[in-house]
């Protein structure tokens, strides 16, 4: 009984880890932010439309076992809106497809913003993070499909906790614009 127990806990272990091993940690210096994802994501030019403006958007997006993690960049550079406007229109677009059912101050690398779950009008679960940084919005969001079988999932809190801002810059090449970054170093306590 005892090996059965030392045996049954070992793969549980080894499972887990192999799929924390998975995600891994992309960054986006044109962007100035990084992310894991669990697989490379999908980078494509799109738009982001409010009720006043659409503004270009980039979109990192991969959909993966009922799940879809994205992140819209959107360029709001070119507009006269207030920060709090454009993180007003981003919470009612958010509204038009569910519920919110939590909305709380979030703060990454000392840049302040908002945190909200949203149960979607289809079923879906979200967990989504709303930015403001460099005259523009990041919405990222981990959501649970509805036809997901393990609908308890934390891997879209997992997915939204992620994110972090990296610096100020914005280097010139696509070689530079899609660096990988390699894991952060573990903080001493």
């Amino acid at each position: 009984m005892r090996r059965w127990a030392v045996a049954s806990a070992a793969l549980l272990i080894a499972t887990s880890a192999a799929a924390a091993e998975k995600w891994r940690e992309y960054g986006y210096l044109e962007n100035a932010f990084a992310i894991s994802f669990p697989a490379e994501p999908r980078i494509t030019q799109s738009s982001y439309a409010t009720a006043l403006v659409s503004v270009s958007a980039t979109i990192y997006a991969l959909e993966q076992h009922n799940s879809r993690y994205a992140v819209t960049v959107a360029d709001f550079s070119k507009t006269q809106l207030s920060e709090l406007t454009i993180m007003e229109l981003a919470v009612e677009r958010l509204k038009n497809a569910g519920d919110i059912v939590v909305d709380i101050p979030h703060r990454v690398n000392q840049h302040f913003g908002r945190q909200l779950s949203l149960a979607g009008h289809d079923g879906s679960r979200s967990s989504v993070a709303l930015f403001y940084y460099q005259r523009r919005l990041y919405l990222v969001e981990g959501k649970m499909l509805a036809t997901s079988e393990d609908t308890a999932s934390s891997d879209g809190v997992r997915f939204q906790q992620s994110l972090r801002f990296t610096n100020d810059a914005r280097p010139q090449g696509e070689e530079l614009n899609r660096l990988r970054l390699l894991p952060r170093p573990a903080l001493d306590r």
